[in-house]
């Protein structure tokens, strides 16, 4: 597989990364200087861990995940979609903030986003393709769309206020019912 195929593989999979880092960063009130850091860096290596996890587990994980992966990807971004749009309908002085930026949320998120990764390694074990330099550059490439998300979330939601915050409810359902529809077909 030539070099620009894999980065067009490493950009459509970093797609996601990006549209939810938008919407935890439209969503997250209490940040400090590492959170960008620290989710940009977990959503990279889950992209990058689930690739080499579906490649490498083809012939044991296809038969079992293959039935349900999309079901996951799906309960878990309409799950923190709907709670997004739920706080952001919310009265700010009668809600409890959750905060996208806390590690448990950001280990499943990062889940969430890989999903599409592991089907991807479990493609390219099928086609016989050598894992570990796709592997690093498709987290390379979810690490910065990750963090340049992150980031454009923050200041949308400085621009915009809750409004933002519903809109980032907004795709990650969206980005549920993708992940759905596309498994589905």
């Amino acid at each position: 597989m030539d070099l620009i195929t894999i980065l067009g593989i490493a950009i459509g999979l970093a797609m996601d990364c990006f549209a939810v880092a938008i919407s935890a960063g439209t969503g997250t009130k209490k940040i400090n200087r590492w959170t960008p850091y620290i989710m940009s860096f977990l959503f990279g290596f889950f992209q990058f861990g689930m690739l080499i996890i579906g490649w490498a587990g083809t012939s044991t994980f296809k038969k079992y995940i293959i039935y349900f992966d999309h079901w996951i990807a799906f309960m878990l971004l309409f799950f923190v979609g709907i709670k997004m749009l739920k706080e952001g309908f919310e009265e700010e002085k009668d809600k409890e903030k959750t905060d996208y930026s806390s590690f448990k949320m950001l280990i499943l998120l990062s889940f969430a986003t890989s999903i599409d990764s592991l089907a991807v390694g479990i493609s390219f074990s099928l086609i016989d393709i050598k894992i570990f330099i796709p592997a690093i550059i498709i987290g390379f490439m979810s690490f910065l769309f990750t963090g340049f998300g992150f980031i454009t979330g923050k200041k949308t939601s400085e621009l915009f206020g809750k409004k933002a915050e519903i809109i980032g409810g907004l795709i990650l359902i969206f980005i549920g019912l993708k992940i759905l529809i596309e498994h589905l077909k």
